[in-house]
C-alpha cells in the first residue's frame, strides 16, 4: 500500500470517529469503563498473590522435637527439613533459646521462669519452618510427622485451606469478568460501527462502482476501531494509575491508624507488599493498548464484514 492511500485511510477512520462524535464519545467511554474494570481485577488479583505471598510468610510450622533428639540425631533431622521441595526457610530453636526469648518478652514478669532454666525447662528444641506453597500445607506437615526424632507438627492447616479456596474464587471470578467486559465491550464497538456504515452505505455504494476493492472500504473503519481502542486504552490507563496510587495511599494512611492494635498492624503489613502500579506501568499500558486495538478491531471487522453488501 502506498503512503498516500495508508494517509487516505486513516483521515477516513478519524473523520468517521468526529462524524459520529457522540457514538464514538459513548463507544470510547464504555470501552474505557470496561478496561478500567479489566485493570482493576487484574491489579485486585497481583495484589490478592502478594498479600497471599505475604501471609504464607506468615504461617509458620512449628515442628517439635523429641528430648533425646541432638547431635548427628538433630542434624538428619535438619537435612530431611531441608531436601523436602515445598519448604521455603526454617530456623532452628533451642529449649534454651525459647525459655530467654519467653523471659525477654514478659520483662519485669519474666523472673517467675527463672526457676525453669537448665534442667527443668519444658519446652521442646523445635524447627520453625515456613512453606513454599500453601496448597501443600497438608502434604508438607504430614511428611514433616513422618521424620525420625519429631515428636509434634503444628500447622495451621484450615487457615490455608480457607486462603487457598478464596484464592482460587477471585482468580475464577476475575477471568470470568474479564471474558463478559471484552465481549461487552465487542457488541459496543460493533453497534457504533454499525451505525457508521448504516449512514455512508450510499458513499460506499459509489466506491465500489467506481471500482474500489471490500478491502480499501473496510480499512478505514479498521482504523477508527483502532483509534478508538487506542484513545480508550490512554484514559483509562491513566484514570486507573492515579486512582489506584490515591486509594493505596488513602488506605495505607487511615485504614491501620482506624482499627489499631494487632490487626491493624497486620494490614499495615499487607499494605506494605500492595503492589506498585508504576512499577508495572509498562506492562498495563501494553495490556491495555492490545486489547484496546483488538477489541476495536474485531468490533469494526465484524459489521463491516456483514454489511458490506450494499
Amino acid at each position: 500500500m502506498r503512503l498516500n492511500n495508508f494517509g487516505y485511510l486513516f483521515k477516513e477512520g478519524a473523520r468517521n470517529i468526529v462524524y459520529n462524535k457522540l457514538m464514538s464519545f459513548a463507544c470510547i467511554g464504555v470501552l474505557m469503563a470496561c478496561l478500567l474494570l479489566i485493570g482493576g481485577a487484574a491489579m485486585l488479583s497481583l495484589n490478592v498473590s502478594a498479600v497471599f505471598d505475604y501471609v504464607e510468610a506468615q504461617n509458620e510450622v512449628f515442628v517439635d522435637l523429641e528430648a533425646d533428639v541432638e547431635g548427628p540425631d538433630l542434624e538428619i533431622v535438619e537435612l530431611g527439613i531441608s531436601s523436602m521441595e515445598n519448604i521455603a526457610r526454617y530456623l532452628f530453636i533451642s529449649r534454651e533459646e525459647a525459655l530467654a526469648e519467653q523471659i525477654s518478652e514478659m520483662g519485669e514478669d519474666g523472673a517467675v521462669l527463672s526457676g525453669l532454666l537448665g534442667e527443668n525447662n519444658p519446652l521442646p528444641d523445635r524447627f520453625i519452618v515456613q512453606v513454599a506453597n500453601l496448597e501443600y500445607m497438608e502434604d508438607t506437615a504430614a511428611r514433616l510427622r513422618e521424620l525420625g526424632g519429631v515428636e509434634k507438627v503444628t500447622a495451621p492447616s484450615d487457615v490455608a485451606s480457607i486462603l487457598v479456596g478464596v484464592r482460587h474464587i477471585i482468580t475464577v471470578a476475575g477471568a470470568g469478568l474479564v471474558l463478559i467486559l471484552v465481549i461487552v465491550s465487542v457488541v459496543i464497538i460493533t453497534n457504533t460501527i454499525k451505525l457508521t456504515i448504516v449512514s455512508r452505505r450510499r458513499e460506499i455504494s459509489i466506491m465500489k462502482y467506481v471500482g474500489a476493492t471490500d478491502a480499501f472500504i473496510r480499512m478505514p473503519f479498521l482504523v477508527e476501531g483502532v483509534i478508538i481502542g487506542l484513545l480508550a486504552a490512554i484514559l483509562a490507563f491513566l484514570l486507573l494509575g492515579f486512582g489506584y496510587t490515591f486509594l493505596l495511599d488513602w488506605i495505607s494512611e487511615n485504614l491501620g491508624a482506624a482499627i489499631g492494635g494487632a490487626l491493624g498492624g497486620a494490614l499495615g503489613g499487607a499494605f506494605e507488599k500492595a503492589v506498585d502500579f508504576w512499577g508495572i506501568a509498562h506492562y498495563i499500558f501494553g495490556g491495555f493498548a492490545a486489547l484496546g486495538v483488538l477489541v476495536g478491531m474485531m468490533g469494526s471487522g465484524i459489521f463491516v464484514r456483514r454489511y458490506m453488501k450494499v
